[in-house]
């Protein structure tokens, strides 16, 4: 079991001192991919993220890292630390099956920093859609418009915020549904995502990100107080999915492991480094690379590969990045902070 606290947080961190940030260079260039890709014994594999970071700036791809992460503020939330026997593996989409396309299904943040607002939007669907068995996505728009000061968070939308403030955002005031982008327009549910998804892996047929916008495109549409889907039929009040419990934070690994095997999928924020936006299999450790800021993320599993113990966990750059949404990152050393901030709550 690892003990967590502020100064293992910066452990992760002072790898990086090292390294003096241009944020005006190139996101992934390919002498980037292949130092790393050259050094012995690495665990997972560095590939060029076309899609997503062709033609970015090391500072635009920072942009994207919108979890906010402080150790004091994260300290007064309720703590789980109970802890049950646990198998090696365990993937939360093959154990609720009906949930299967709900857990596993890959978002896309755009060119936004509203990384906060689909890992906590995430873990509350899946374990909704667990305990009710409702496949209904619901709308990560809502987390990350309407999660602000009038109601009680401290987040900004896509310049950043907490996933502890969504949780209590969904018990106080609810989520409505919200399908991808692309189904804005058809009626299907209340408040879609309205950035358009952008390319995020080299494989991806999508507009790459930093041509995604017209300047000020991007900048947090504001929150409605009816559904922006006219055709839908349900009132915004109506449509509103509550959680039973606010935020609540994870004390331990075990502890995370028992509550996912328990409840479902869980959010995590973690630092990032410029050597994460090459990720594109195996295990993933801060090897090199420019500290980009806090990332949020949701986690649905764990396993061994090659002897190395990781978490499985989903980004929210959509299908095309990485594997196939999906990544590996080391667990039980707290890589990059990752285990010293893990928040959920209940439907």
């Amino acid at each position: 079991m690892v003990v967590l606290d502020v100064d293992t947080l910066l452990a992760c961190a002072s790898a990086a001192e090292a390294f003096t940030a241009d944020l005006s260079a190139p996101a992934v260039p390919v002498s980037f991919v292949t130092e790393i890709n050259s050094i012995k014994g690495l665990s997972w594999k560095a590939g060029l993220n076309e899609g997503k970071f062709q033609n970015m700036t090391l500072g635009q791809a920072k942009s994207l890292m919108g979890a906010l992460r402080d150790p004091v503020r994260r300290a007064k939330l309720p703590v789980v630390l109970e802890e049950s026997a646990v198998p090696a593996t365990f993937n939360s989409t093959s154990h609720w099956p009906q949930c299967g396309g709900v857990i596993g299904h890959a978002r896309d943040q755009s060119d936004c920093g509203c990384c906060w607002a689909f890992g906590s939007t995430e873990s509350f669907n899946d374990r909704l859609c667990i305990k009710t068995n409702s496949t209904t996505l619901l709308s990560p728009q809502d987390t990350c418009s309407c999660c602000n000061s009038a109601h009680g968070c401290q987040s900004g939308g896509c310049d950043g915020g907490y996933t502890e403030d969504a949780f209590n955002y969904f018990m106080k005031y609810g989520l409505v549904t919200g399908g991808d982008n692309p189904s804005v327009g058809n009626g299907a549910s209340c408040f879609p995502y309205q950035l358009k998804e952008c390319g995020h892996h080299e494989a991806s047929p999508l507009i790459p990100c930093p041509q995604v916008c017209s300047p000020g495109e991007c900048a947090t549409p504001k929150c409605p107080t009816a559904c922006t889907e006219k055709s839908y039929t349900t009132a915004w009040t109506a449509d509103k999915h509550k959680a039973a419990k606010g935020a609540y934070r994870l004390g331990s690994v075990a502890a995370a492991q028992a509550d996912i095997m328990k409840n479902g999928p869980i959010s995590a924020a973690f630092t990032v480094y410029a050597d994460f936006l090459t990720y594109t299999s195996g295990v993933y450790k801060h090897t090199t690379g420019a500290e980009l800021g806090g990332h949020a993320i949701k986690i649905l599993g764990w396993g061994t590969e090659g002897g190395q113990d990781y978490w499985l966990a989903m980004n929210s750059w959509n299908q095309y990045w990485g594997d196939f949404g999906y990544f590996k990152i080391a667990r039980g050393t707290d890589e990059c902070g990752i285990e010293d901030d893990m928040v959920t709550g209940l439907p």
